[in-house]
């Protein structure tokens, strides 16, 4: 998770699970440049606001590695710290982007250009780290039109900053939205469940402004954030969110999905056996995940053709001189 790496590096270097989970937030964001050369970012309004994405060696093998330590129910939760060198290039990356690129609009912009000149997707998943590397776990589970939009460490203020970009522009049937952990961490800083509420509610009314139909996610499980221990006791914050959002759903007709209730243990922490950190599933956990997923979303897509069936019918049928009757 992201939001506030410099703080962490400082504070928490000698944490093997901070560590690694600063890792994990920033190899993907990483630049690669000329040792000594400053990067050349665009200012002001210009055509092409994000630079030319790159690969680097320095930080793909990295990320794979540390991806596995997340993922492998096997690696259980003794993480070994990744190399200093790679985290500070990782952590000067992060810095860069947070400065150039607060909500990640760049992060999938060519992505989202591709796809609006192929097929569009049926459901969108947006969502922070616990989405992205979902399909990085399961890569198949994103066949047959769903796309992952998730971006680490990402608050749900960040989150709707891209929401139009990300999601209301790729046309979808169905989005499906899985936040909230971060801002729980103090990614953004400190905050409120009203307003976790109202940027979650700010998502679900530009959906469904836009004919989308919501696939609304619970918050999963977490006793602790490796990244940010003076968070204190966020489990019963987490159920009383949840709570309120099952809630909302219920009011605005959206499917819920609880993925607490499954994956959490008596302590509403996260389960071991699904979780290597305490905050992201492994492959067991998404496993479980995922038939919950399927049928909300099988839910979704039938509402959506029905509406759009009752909707077709419903207008008046034209004349050969094109008047309606």
């Amino acid at each position: 998770m992201d939001q506030a790496v410099t703080a962490v590096l400082a504070e928490y270097a000698s944490s093997r699970g901070a560590l690694i989970l600063v890792l994990v937030a920033c190899t993907s964001l990483a630049i690669a440049r000329p040792p000594g050369e400053p990067p050349i970012r665009p200012v002001g309004i210009v055509e092409q606001p994000c630079p030319v994405p790159t690969a680097s060696g320095d930080t793909e093998k990295p990320a794979k590695d540390s991806h596995e330590r997340i993922l492998d129910p096997g690696e259980g939760r003794e993480f070994e710290p990744p190399d200093p060198n790679t985290v500070n290039l990782l952590h000067a990356a992060e810095e860069e982007r947070l400065h150039n690129d607060w909500a990640s609009l760049c992060h999938y912009r060519a992505e989202n250009a591709a796809l609006r000149r192929a097929t569009l997707p049926r459901v969108v998943f947006m969502g922070d780290s616990i989405t992205e590397l979902w399909k990085v776990a399961h890569p198949d589970f994103f066949g047959d039109g769903y796309i992952d939009r998730g971006v680490s460490g990402q608050t749900t203020a960040q989150m709707l900053v891209r929401f139009r970009q990300d999601v209301i522009a790729l046309k979808p049937a169905v989005v499906h939205i899985l936040a909230g952990t971060n801002d729980f961490a103090g990614n953004g800083g400190p905050t409120t469940l009203e307003a976790i509420k109202n940027n979650i509610a700010s998502m679900v009314d530009l959906a469904v402004a836009n004919d989308i139909r919501v696939v609304l996610g619970s918050v999963p499980p977490a006793g602790a954030f490796p990244w940010r221990p003076t968070v204190l006791e966020p489990a019963q914050h987490i159920v009383e969110m949840n709570e309120g959002l099952r809630r909302f759903a219920r009011e605005r007709n959206l499917i819920y999905v609880d993925y607490h209730e499954p994956l959490a243990d008596e302590r509403d922490a996260m389960k071991q056996t699904f979780s290597n950190d305490g905050v992201h599933p492994n492959r067991d956990g998404y496993s479980v995940m995922e038939p919950l997923t399927r049928h909300a979303i099988e839910q979704a897509l039938a509402a959506s053709a029905e509406a759009a069936a009752k909707s077709a019918t419903a207008k008046p049928p034209k004349t050969k001189d094109g008047n309606k009757h």
